[in-house]
Formats: structure tokens, C-alpha cells, sequence
């Protein structure tokens, strides 16, 4: 007669949809609202000054980790979201809105990565969030540009481009105990009895079709989530069978637990299974063999005996706990399921599940902080920086006033200067935003 299941109690958060790692998306800021070119107009008072408003700033795209998310399926079905655009500014010194933020809530444990796979932040816990394109902003009303020898400017800035980036989101499952075995070893009957999980499988070699979530509660005051994860095979770390895929969620577990089989149809013995398992992890590296690690061997109530002693010493060479089980009559559960307990307690107290803060790395760039940077092709002189190339988007050039604000803003940055220095003569095709204009200096 089969066994009762284990005093311990169990719950489970589960995926509910069909489970996506990885997704590539394009991102984009909205934009900035244009300035408002305005002058007031009141009974009795018919000078009474420009009163242009400024454009309201670009929505910004924000990726943000929650609980409520488990997948990244969403963004294979979607991959291009803009925030909202800015409003333009108005007479009467009246501000345009804001541009609405752009969310996007992905799983806790998504890695947000640049063009090259630059890191760009690890949402590691529910709530964090970073800023994947910022929104453009505002550009500023006639009235920002009044001085005492510009009294009546009749010209304003045009707002911002946001930002625009492709972005890949990586998810690496957050567990406190990975289990790891060959295909068929069991790892699925296993979880599905610590908790409420029913893993989905496939046919052989790869029975797990996707790794799968499960909260052990061992009592009232001590639980740890554990993850089961697609069956390794050898050479997974070099992309074999499920390979990288698999090996990037073992990356934030605490403790290891291989689970070995010991049934007389294994077409592996127990040791030669866990040297495959070792090994694989190894050579994927990120600190996987600095974990705890536990050993189960796994059908005991069907298992050869030359096999079980053959995989607890395995485990005992190499210092690490063995646990025999049978995942159909329960034999063994309780046992493991608390060792598995106190390993995790002993991780949390020393803080090796907390991943690495990030960093902040500042470069200095000369032509960066310069702002512009100016060379020679041929007859034509081209202006490169982001601050001048934004100074001659945003203005109404056929405007002249507009145009001698640019020319004069441009030569306090020292772009005259540069020209000159390069030997640009009066007349000279300058380039500046694909922009052509005439050189003439002291204008």
C-alpha cells in the first residue's frame, strides 16, 4: 500500500503559461513637446513680453521586477513599446504635460542587457526597475530666452528625440536549491512531491520541458523554493541538448542537490552520472562548484544495490551528505527535505545567495566632456557632440533670430575657434546634424 506523503506541508507558485528566458525588445523614449513661441496680450498692456510656455518631458520605457510576473512571454508576442510623447508648451507661460512612463514588468531575477550584452541592471528583487530608454525633453519656450538685450525673442526650442535601444531581457530563476541530474533521473516526481508542482515532460532525452518553481514549506517557520530544471547532458556547457539554457538558472542557487538514479535501468551508473554532472558544471563556471552540494539517489524502492553503495561513496569521497529516496513511497522525504533546510539557513546567514551589488564604473572621455569634436573630409568640415547637434535640432534655423542665437551659443563653445584652427576660411562648408552651413567667422 502506498505510503502517506510527508508531515511537511507544501505550496507552490507555478507557471501558468508557456515558459520564455529570454527575449529581445526595442525600447523608446517618447518624445520632448516643443516650446511655445507666444507673446501676452492684454487690454492696456501692449508690450507685455513673450509668455511662451515650455514642452512638457518624454515618457520614459521602465523595466520593473514583480511577483505578479513568471515568464517573458509577453515580449515575444510584442517587441516594440514607446512611451508617450510630451505636450507642447502655451501662451500664458503655461507648461506642456509630461509624457506618461512606459512599465514593463518582467520576472524577478530579469537581467536587462544592452547592444553587446552590456549589463545594464539586474532586477534581483521585486520592485527594482531601471530606466531602459529615457524619455526626451522638453524644449523651452520664447520665454526662457528673454534677456535685457533680448526683450521680444520670437523664436523657442523644438523638444528632444527619447532615447531608443534595443534591450535583451534574460531571466535566471532566483531558488535557494537547484536540482540537477541526467534525463529521467527523476527530478520531476521529486519536486512534484516536496510541493504542489506538476511539472509538464516530454519524451526522452529531455523529459522536463521547462524549469519549474516549487515553495517547500518544512513547517511554520521554514520553507526554501526550489527549481527543476531540464536534465543536463554531457557537454551542456559547450550549448548541448537544453545546455546554456539550462546551466543560467543553477547560476542563484545556494545548495546543489544531484539527484542520481539508482534503478538497474539506468543506462549510467550513479558515479559515472555524477562525475558527467561535475564536470559539465565545472566548465560553465560562475562559482557553481564553490555551492553546498547534496547528493540523493533517487527509486530506491526499485534500486539495484550494488548501485546505492556505489553512489553513496560517491557522495562520501567527496565529503557530501547522501540521502536515498523514493519519490513514490516517500522513504527518505523528510530527511532530505530538512538537510536541504539547514543548508539554506546556513546560506541565507552568510549572505552567499546576495549577488554582487552593482557597480558604477566613470570613464573620462576628452571629447566627450569637450562636448564636440571637429575634423576635415575632403572640402568639408564636420562638428560632432551630442550638445551641438542638439543645439542645431532644436531651433527654427529659417528663423533668424533663432539662427543667431545658434551662431552665437555655438562660438562661446569654442566651435569657431576649432574651425579655425583646422584651417576653415570664410565661406567654408561647415556640417553640423546633417545641417550645411557657411563659415563666417566673427558673425
Amino acid at each position: 500500500m502506498r505510503r502517506a506523503a510527508p508531515s511537511f506541508a507544501a505550496v507552490f507558485r507555478t507557471v501558468r503559461q508557456m515558459f520564455i528566458d529570454e527575449a529581445r525588445i526595442k525600447v523608446r523614449g517618447g518624445r520632448g513637446g516643443d516650446g511655445c513661441t507666444s507673446f501676452h496680450r492684454e487690454k492696456f498692456r501692449p508690450l507685455g513680453g513673450p509668455d511662451g510656455g515650455d514642452g512638457g518631458r518624454g515618457g520614459s520605457v521602465i523595466v520593473r521586477a514583480s511577483d505578479s510576473v513568471n515568464t517573458l512571454v509577453e515580449y515575444t508576442r510584442k517587441r516594440h513599446f514607446r512611451a508617450g510623447d510630451g505636450g507642447s508648451g502655451s501662451g500664458n507661460n503655461r507648461r506642456g504635460a509630461d509624457g506618461e512612463d512606459l512599465v514593463l514588468l518582467v520576472p524577478v531575477g530579469t537581467q536587462v542587457r544592452g547592444e553587446g550584452g552590456r549589463l545594464l541592471a539586474d532586477l534581483s528583487r521585486p520592485g527594482r526597475q531601471v530606466v531602459a530608454a529615457a524619455g526626451g525633453r522638453g524644449g523651452r519656450g520664447n520665454a526662457s530666452f528673454a534677456t535685457p538685450a533680448r526683450r521680444a525673442p520670437d523664436f523657442s526650442e523644438r523638444g528632444d528625440a527619447g532615447e531608443e535601444r534595443w534591450i535583451t531581457l534574460e531571466l535566471k530563476l532566483l531558488a535557494d536549491v537547484g536540482l540537477v541530474g541526467l534525463p529521467n533521473a527523476g527530478k520531476s516526481t521529486l519536486v512534484s512531491r516536496l510541493s504542489a508542482a506538476r511539472p509538464r515532460i516530454a519524451d526522452y532525452p529531455f523529459t522536463t520541458l521547462e524549469p519549474v518553481l516549487g515553495v517547500v514549506r518544512v513547517d511554520e517557520e521554514r520553507s526554501f523554493v526550489i527549481s527543476d530544471l531540464p536534465g543536463l547532458v554531457e557537454g551542456a556547457h559547450e550549448g548541448k541538448g537544453l545546455g546554456l539554457r539550462f546551466l543560467r538558472h543553477v547560476e542563484r542557487t545556494a545548495v546543489i542537490l544531484h539527484l542520481l538514479d539508482l534503478s538497474p535501468a539506468a543506462p549510467v551508473g550513479p558515479a559515472r552520472a555524477l562525475e558527467i554532472m561535475l564536470g559539465e558544471l565545472s566548465s560553465y563556471g560562475a562559482g557553481l562548484m564553490e555551492r553546498r552540494h547534496l547528493v540523493a539517489g533517487s527509486k530506491l524502492d526499485v534500486a539495484d544495490p550494488s548501485r546505492l553503495e556505489e553512489a553513496r561513496s560517491a557522495a562520501e569521497v567527496r565529503g557530501w551528505d547522501f540521502h536515498p529516496i523514493s519519490s513514490v513511497s516517500g522513504d527518505g522525504l523528510p530527511e532530505l527535505v530538512n538537510r536541504l533546510a539547514e543548508l539554506v539557513e546556513e546560506a541565507r546567514a552568510t549572505g552567499e545567495q546576495e549577488l554582487p551589488r552593482e557597480r558604477t564604473i566613470y570613464t573620462y572621455d576628452p571629447e566627450r566632456e569637450r562636448g564636440f569634436r571637429v575634423f576635415r573630409r575632403g572640402d568639408e568640415f564636420h562638428v560632432e557632440g551630442k550638445g551641438v547637434e542638439r543645439l542645431v535640432k532644436s531651433m527654427d534655423l529659417s528663423n533668424p533670430q533663432a539662427l543667431s542665437y545658434v551662431q552665437a551659443r555655438m562660438k562661446r563653445m569654442g566651435v569657431e575657434e576649432e574651425l579655425e584652427r583646422l584651417g576653415a576660411r570664410e565661406g567654408d562648408a561647415v556640417i553640423i546634424a546633417g545641417y550645411v552651413f557657411d563659415f563666417l567667422p566673427g558673425r
